[in-house]
């Protein structure tokens, strides 16, 4: 007896150390955030469990002793999983898997590819899932793959980061990293081990959409070149050595020619762009216009202005300072504020319309609009001189605006603004509406001190127009109108400039 209970034991203990360890968890990342997904390992497959799957998608999940099988409902419509055999009905489309279910005490689990094959098609959603990275992206969230590698260890260090598929970012130097800050939702990274030559590490920024490559004490000067090539957002990044030897060439080589500068300094005279403010509408428990299909204002108008920037700071050197960057409240004046105590040059405010009439669509440029005691207030604000006292007994001349009065004085400039905006904007082939440049007396506007307009990109309680402001092609489109509008005023105010 005892011997057969010992026997037992060992059987049991050789199955137990046979079967491979659980899997580390996945990631699903949606709009909800991030959740863990427990998976299991059962004869080589990773495996999920249907309760799982339940809890995490908000589905239905009953075992069909009629059928032999599972059976997985969502809103009327059903997943039906075989028992025995590696495949499953969808809404009557039959679709494989790698291997079968497996029965776990009273749990049901399943191959992880029945996420992207059944799942997804009923949920009409999109479901990708990326092993490699252990993430699901469920939905129209944005989590390129992000990869670096060193090319050269130099000096100088050349790396080459690599955003795909193709997505907007923007590089900076800040310190010894040079950070590139992605416009997406949440990254997959994948990076080297060790840095090389000029550049200490690679790793992951403090915020969840940033890359830091961290450079060497010896590093100086970095250049950045990033370009679209083939559906892949491409970022060249060249570190020099500190010093005397960053400029010495290769004994055997001739001397270098003389590096060209870069076109955008070639003007001795300051531009006459410097800093632009892009006003994302509403944010926080102000959500703006609400579409039928559940798209808030607030969201597109981040997004928009995200490429919108990007597309600036990186074609025109021009700092470009966002009212918000995330998802929280900013009162009028504080937008206001933000332009006026950066002494932005420039102030465009981004928004999505709504009418009673559903088939009014299109976009719409606005500037300030003055009535008669506007007027009178632009006459008042071409600036009053106030003298103060300063050390030493002198006095210093400064002008003084009155906070509600400051845009009266851009008036024209605006209304320049907002045409050539326009123009743009029909050129990018962005729908327009019937009347495409407004006048009107928008709070937003009234206290900028400098050019300033509104861009109104469509309307969300137009259904057709709803689905499309979520797009990259329609949010592109726009950034890249808005864009080709600033680089005309720039140019109309260049001639303007004696």
């Amino acid at each position: 007896m005892a011997s057969l209970l010992l026997s037992a034991l060992l059987l049991v203990a050789l199955l137990h150390a046979q079967s491979p360890p659980p899997g580390a968890p996945l990631t699903l990342v949606s709009r909800d955030g991030r959740r863990p997904i427990p998976t299991t390992v059962v004869n080589g497959q990773e495996l999920i469990a249907l309760d799982d799957v339940a809890a995490l998608f908000q589905v239905a999940v009953r075992e069909d002793t009629l059928v032999g099988g599972m059976t997985v409902i969502y809103r009327g419509r059903t997943i039906v999983v075989s028992a025995d055999r590696p495949m499953a009905s969808v809404n009557g489309r039959v679709i494989t898997l790698p291997a079968p279910p497996v029965r776990s005490g009273r749990r049901w689990l399943v191959p992880l590819e029945f996420l992207p094959r059944a799942l997804a098609p009923l949920l009409d959603t999109r479901i990708d899932l990326r092993r490699p990275s252990r993430l699901v992206i469920v939905g129209d969230v944005v989590v390129p793959r992000v990869t670096a590698r060193i090319d050269a260890a130099g000096p100088p260090t050349r790396v080459t980061i690599e955003i795909a598929p193709a997505t907007p970012a923007r590089v900076t130097r800040e310190g010894n990293r040079v950070v590139t800050r992605i416009d997406a939702d949440a990254l997959d990274i994948g990076l080297p081990g060790d840095g090389a030559g000029l550049v200490d590490a690679f790793r992951p920024g403090d915020q969840p959409t940033t890359l830091f490559v961290v450079l060497d004490e010896r590093a100086g000067a970095t250049r950045f070149a990033p370009t679209d090539v083939g559906g892949v957002t491409r970022i060249a990044i060249e570190v020099a050595a500190a010093g005397p030897d960053a400029a010495a060439p290769p004994a055997a080589a001739a001397p270098p020619p003389p590096e060209p500068a870069v076109p955008l300094l070639l003007n001795t005279s300051p531009s006459v762009l410097q800093t632009i403010v892009i006003d994302p509408g509403h944010g926080g428990g102000d959500v703006g216009v609400h579409g039928s299909g559940g798209v808030e204002e607030k969201q597109i108008t981040l997004q928009v202005a995200r490429r919108l920037r990007t597309l600036i700071e990186m074609r025109l050197g021009v700092r470009v300072i966002l009212t918000r960057d995330d998802d929280r409240s900013v009162s009028l004046d504080d937008r206001a504020a933000a332009a006026n105590n950066s002494k932005a040059d420039l102030f465009l405010s981004l928004h999505l319309n709504a009418s009673p009439v559903a088939a009014i669509s299109g976009a719409e440029v606005f500037h300030l609009r003055l009535d008669r005691e506007g007027e009178d207030a632009r006459r008042a604000a071409q600036t009053e001189a106030v003298s103060l006292p300063v050390l030493g007994g002198a006095t210093r001349t400064i002008d003084v605006i009155q906070w509600d009065l400051a845009q009266a004085r851009h008036v024209d400039r605006s209304a320049t603004l907002a045409t050539v905006l326009e123009e743009a904007l029909r050129g990018a082939n962005v729908a327009m509406a019937a009347r495409p440049r407004q006048e009107a007396p928008l709070r937003v506007l009234t206290s900028v001190n400098m050019p300033a307009a509104l861009i109104e990109m469509g309307y969300l309680t137009n259904t057709g127009q709803e689905r499309r402001v979520r797009s990259d092609e329609f949010q592109n489109a726009v950034a890249q109108g808005i864009y080709d509008g600033v680089l005309r005023f720039r140019a109309y105010l260049e001639e303007q400039r004696p």
